[in-house]
C-alpha cells in the first residue's frame, strides 16, 4: 500500500523540552507561569527528600523553596513545594511526585491556606535600640546580642518577611538564612487526602474498641 511521500506527511508542531518531550505552542502560548505551594505527604525515610528535589531538578521546573518536616504521624514527612510555572507545569509536578515510591498523597495548596516562613538575620550592632525597635515592630525575637552583631528571627508570610530584610537593611546585613514555605490547608479542610483517611480509620477503630 502506497503511503504520502515525505514532503506530504503531517509535521508535528512545537518545540521539544529538555527531556525531548514535544511542548504543544498553543498551551504554552495560553498559559502564563503562576506561583503555588504544593504539599506531598511522604513516607519518613533516608533520602526521599534527594528523592523528591532530584525529581524536580532533572525535569528543569522553577522551585522557589523547598522544606520538609514531621506530621502528627512519626512514620511520615510533610514536603511543601513552591513552584513557578504554567498551568501545565503545575500539573506535571504533581503526577511526577505521585510516580515516586515515597510518596503517599500529593495536592496543590489553594490561595487560602495558611503559609509560613522563618528568617533568621544577624545585623551590625551600632544602633541596638533601633534594630530592637524594628524587631518589635515585626514581631521578632532577638536570638543573640553582643558588642558588634545581633541576631534575630522573624516568621511570618512572605510579604512581612520581604518587608522585614528590607527594613533590617539599614544596619547592613551581615549573614541571613531564611527557610522555604511551609502550609497547610486553611480551616477543617484536610492538607492531603491521605491524612483524612488515616485520621478517619483511627477514629473508627477508637470508637469501636470503646
Amino acid at each position: 500500500m502506497r503511503g504520502p511521500a515525505p514532503e506530504e506527511r503531517p509535521r508535528p508542531a512545537g518545540r521539544r523540552s529538555a527531556q525531548g518531550i514535544r511542548v504543544d505552542p498553543h498551551a504554552e502560548a495560553t498559559h502564563e507561569p503562576r506561583r503555588t505551594a504544593i504539599s506531598a505527604l511522604v513516607y519518613h525515610e533516608p533520602g526521599v527528600l534527594a528523592k523528591v528535589s532530584g525529581l524536580v531538578s532533572r525535569r528543569q521546573f522553577n522551585i522557589e523553596s523547598l522544606t520538609v518536616g514531621s506530621t502528627t504521624n512519626p512514620e511520615t514527612a510533610r514536603i511543601t513545594l513552591v513552584i513557578e510555572e504554567p498551568e501545565p507545569g503545575v500539573r506535571q509536578v504533581e503526577k511526577q511526585l505521585l510516580k515516586l515510591q515515597p510518596v503517599i498523597s500529593v495536592r496543590e495548596l489553594g490561595g487560602d491556606a495558611v503559609r509560613r516562613e522563618l528568617v533568621v538575620l544577624k545585623v551590625h550592632g551600632d544602633e541596638p535600640d533601633k534594630v530592637n525597635a524594628i524587631t518589635q515592630m515585626y514581631d521578632g525575637r532577638t536570638l543573640d546580642a553582643g558588642p558588634r552583631t545581633i541576631t534575630v528571627e522573624i516568621t511570618g508570610d512572605e510579604q512581612k518577611i520581604d518587608d522585614a530584610i528590607d527594613a533590617f537593611r539599614q544596619f547592613g546585613i551581615r549573614e541571613l538564612a531564611r527557610t522555604g514555605q511551609t502550609a497547610l490547608a486553611r480551616g477543617d479542610e484536610w492538607t492531603t487526602d491521605a491524612e483524612e483517611e488515616r485520621y478517619e480509620r483511627m477514629r473508627t477503630q477508637t470508637q469501636t474498641n470503646e
